[in-house]
């Protein structure tokens, strides 16, 4: 496990494209089963697989990361102003104390390193992903990501059994995983921030330590689809995005805030 996006880390494993990735991880505070100590290298962040290299891609292109399997490990535990609550997974649920949520795992972590030298943070959403903490991004959704460098060298993990919106206490359920598939391919598309396509939607991301901001590039993202998508002008995109497209805060808590448009199929 590593805790920083590096260039420096060598590949954990170099696939074709249309090849998958399948990885554990610990969960966000670096733990497999309650109580274990924490192997968190100093100043880390997330502990996450990879990088995984996916051969011939190139900085400038785009990488396709089709999200197959997000198993999650029977617990996990969220923070409210410092207290720990411990969840327990049952069935299709989580449950702590008298409370019930729907299990609804995703990987809160799919990204790709700075083209900077040196060790970066784990904590912020970037350009090439990373800390998305989307919650719509479950298995069977596909996620498309902006190549900075060379091979992709693609970092994963940050398992969530269940998030909301906003994730406003810092911390969705966090859990260890127990197993996750990722399909990677490479694509041509030019993208100014990320996308992915669910079942029944297009969701186009901005972040920015500025919500606005981050919000006026979730949408410039969008409408730059729905030109594509639709073979519409960018006034026409605009005027059907204004009466069809929903602008959802992703969440507040990660330096850069996040903002996600959804355009429902």
């Amino acid at each position: 496990m590593k805790g920083f996006f590096c260039l420096d880390y060598e590949p954990e494993a170099s696939v074709a494209p249309g090849e998958p990735v399948s990885f554990h991880a610990f969960n966000a505070g670096w733990h497999w089963d309650p109580g274990d100590e924490s192997t968190r290298p100093e100043g880390g962040g997330h502990a996450l697989a990879g990088p995984f290299e996916v051969r011939g891609a190139r900085a400038g292109q785009t990488l396709v990361v089709r999200v197959d399997e997000v198993t999650p490990r029977g617990w996990g535990e969220t923070f409210g102003d410092g207290e720990r609550f411990e969840w327990q997974l049952d069935g299709g649920t989580w449950r702590m104390r008298t409370h019930a949520v729907p299990s609804a795992p995703f990987l809160g972590v799919i990204g790709m390193s700075p083209p900077d030298p040196g060790k970066h943070s784990t904590i912020p959403p970037r350009r090439w992903g990373g800390n998305i903490d989307c919650k719509l991004l479950v298995a069977g959704t596909t996620l498309y990501l902006p190549i900075p460098v060379d091979g992709a060298l693609l970092m994963a993990g940050d398992c969530h059994g269940a998030q909301g919106d906003g994730e406003v206490s810092g911390t969705a359920i966090e859990c260890p995983l127990e197993r996750a598939t990722l399909t990677l391919d490479v694509s041509d598309l030019e993208l100014r921030m990320p996308i992915a396509r669910t079942a029944d939607a297009w969701i186009a991301f901005g972040f920015d330590e500025d919500l606005d901001a981050a919000a006026s590039l979730a949408t410039a993202t969008m409408l730059d689809l729905m030109e594509r998508e639709l073979g519409v002008s960018r006034a026409e995109a605009l005027a059907l995005a204004s009466v069809s497209v929903d602008l959802h805060v992703t969440q507040v808590v990660n330096v850069a805030k996040g903002v996600h448009a959804i355009l429902r199929a």
